[in-house]
């Protein structure tokens, strides 16, 4: 799912914020019906919200966490502050804040992997060195074709996901602009030594190559950013 899927299914629920707020409470007391909506539609609507910015932010997010907080009952302020926490995701997501946090954090993710992949290397251990590099260079394309909408997973007709080969996201994301055919056909021969070093091929290549490897990887994933 694409973001701006995300931003689409977060208008629905902002504009079902409405359709829940012209409701009334079925209990027969007219302070009540004025300060509340019909309990289904605010439990429907409260188990649609939580479930999207579950999928959206995660469990652990404030947003989420603050919509399970303040949104307890069927009153109609419950339902306001959800459509406020509702406006200010959309906002977040459509401005592209979040996917920039998430990159961040990634990069200082991959930060620590390729600093250790380069002691690894320095160490004699090329052979480990090379499959962090790579491993790194590949999640780096999962995450570029996330930004520019390339599906990184298949289904298959038993209905089972398999991720996607990275040569395949790769050649995706070089037709799509992401990086120019240099940088492709150097991804190509980084994948292809990191996946000879997983395999054991060690006698086809060599320190050096791997060393140079892994300061490409480097250099390429600094530059060619989510």
């Amino acid at each position: 799912m694409k973001i701006d899927d995300f931003v689409a299914r977060a208008d629905q629920l902002i504009r079902q914020a409405d359709e829940v707020l012209k409701t009334r409470s079925h209990f027969n007391d007219a302070y009540w019906q004025e300060h509340n909506v019909d309990s289904a539609a605010s439990s429907s609507y409260r188990a649609a919200c939580l479930s999207f910015l579950t999928q959206a932010f995660g469990e652990a997010h404030s947003y989420t966490k603050e919509l399970a907080r303040v949104f307890q009952g069927s009153g109609r302020q419950d339902v306001r502050e959800a459509q406020a926490l509702l406006r200010a995701a959309r906002e977040e997501l459509a401005g592209g804040w979040f996917v920039a946090l998430r990159s961040l954090v990634s990069a200082e993710v991959f930060a620590d992997f390729l600093e250790m992949a380069e002691y690894l290397i320095s160490e004699g251990y090329h052979h480990a060195g090379a499959v962090i590099s790579g491993s790194v260079l590949e999640e780096h394309l999962r995450q570029l074709c996330a930004k520019v909408g390339i599906p990184v997973e298949t289904l298959d007709s038993s209905g089972k996901v398999t991720p996607r080969k990275a040569d395949l996201l790769n050649s995706e994301l070089a037709k799509a602009g992401a990086y120019n055919k240099l940088d492709q056909k150097s991804v190509t021969s980084w994948l292809d030594l990191r996946n000879k070093a997983a395999h054991g091929k060690y006698s086809e290549y060599t320190p050096e190559q791997v060393a140079n490897m892994h300061r490409s990887v480097t250099e390429f994933v600094s530059r060619v950013r989510p």
